[in-house]
C-alpha cells in the first residue's frame, strides 16, 4: 500500500507533456518580401486611398515656388483682376477714370486733328500742255519711224567744253550719267515743257533730273537720240 501511495505521488509531481501551440507552430513569413512583392504589384502607391482630386497646381510645382517666393525668377501664377484689370469707373465729376479727357484743340469733339484736314499743297512742277501730235505715244512712233534723231554719223567722245557749245532750241545736247544725248527732238514733247528742258542744254542733266523725276527710265526714253559719252578735257 505504501509502495502504491508512493508511485502515485511521483506520477502527479512529474511535468505534463508540452501542447503545442498552433501560433508558435506556424511558419515565419518574411514580411519584407511581401512588401516588396506588393510594390512590385501596385506600383507603389504612397498616396490617399480615396478618390479625392489631386492638387492643382502640383505642390512641387513651379508655381507655388513662386507664389510662396515672389524673388523667385520662376513663373507665378496670376489671378484674374491681375490678367484682365476691370474696366474704368465713371466719377462723380463725369470723367471717366482710365479715359483721358479730350484736348482743347479738338474741342472734345471725333474731327480729324487741324493738322490733317488743310488742303494739300499745289506741286511746284506741273505739266503743260502739249501741242496736238506731241504725247508720249507720239514720241514712241517717232522713235520707230527710223528718223535720224542724233544728228551725228557715229558716237563721239564729248568734253564739257564740247557739250557747252550746244545749248540753243534748235541744238541742244545735254549728259545724264555720263552719256550725252542730243535733246532737241524731244523739246516739244517733253511733259514739262520746253523751257523746262532747256535748263540742262549744254551742260550736264543728271542732278536735276535725280531731283525731279529719277523714276523714269531715260535711256529707253532717249535711247534713239544717244550721241555719245561724256569725257574729261
Amino acid at each position: 500500500m505504501a509502495s502504491y501511495l508512493r508511485s502515485w505521488l511521483s506520477s502527479q509531481t512529474q511535468p505534463s507533456s508540452p501542447v503545442s501551440n498552433p501560433a508558435e507552430d506556424a511558419p515565419v513569413i518574411n514580411t519584407e518580401d511581401a512588401d516588396d512583392d506588393a510594390d512590385t504589384v501596385h506600383g507603389g502607391y504612397d498616396g490617399p486611398s480615396d478618390d479625392s482630386p489631386p492638387a492643382f497646381p502640383s505642390l512641387i510645382s513651379a508655381q507655388r515656388a513662386g507664389s510662396s517666393n515672389p524673388s523667385s525668377d520662376l513663373p507665378r501664377v496670376l489671378t484674374d483682376a491681375q490678367l484682365m484689370p476691370p474696366p474704368p469707373v465713371p466719377s462723380r465729376s463725369g470723367r471717366t477714370l482710365g479715359v483721358p479727357t479730350p484736348s482743347a484743340a479738338s474741342g472734345g469733339s471725333l474731327a480729324v486733328p487741324p493738322s490733317t484736314n488743310k488742303p494739300p499743297a499745289s506741286a511746284k512742277r506741273l505739266k503743260v500742255a502739249l501741242a496736238p501730235g506731241h504725247g508720249p505715244l507720239d514720241w514712241a512712233n517717232l522713235k520707230r519711224s527710223g528718223q535720224d534723231l542724233r544728228g551725228v554719223d557715229t558716237l563721239l567722245r564729248v568734253t564739257p567744253s564740247m557739250l557747252k557749245e550746244h545749248r540753243t532750241r534748235d541744238d541742244a545736247w545735254s549728259a545724264f550719267s555720263g552719256k550725252v544725248y542730243n535733246i532737241t527732238p524731244y523739246l516739244p514733247y517733253h511733259p514739262g515743257g520746253e523751257k523746262e528742258l532747256m535748263r540742262v542744254a549744254g551742260r550736264d542733266g543728271s542732278k536735276l533730273f535725280a531731283s525731279t523725276h529719277a523714276w523714269v527710265n531715260l535711256d529707253y526714253m532717249l535711247d534713239a537720240c544717244l550721241i555719245g559719252f561724256l569725257v574729261p578735257e
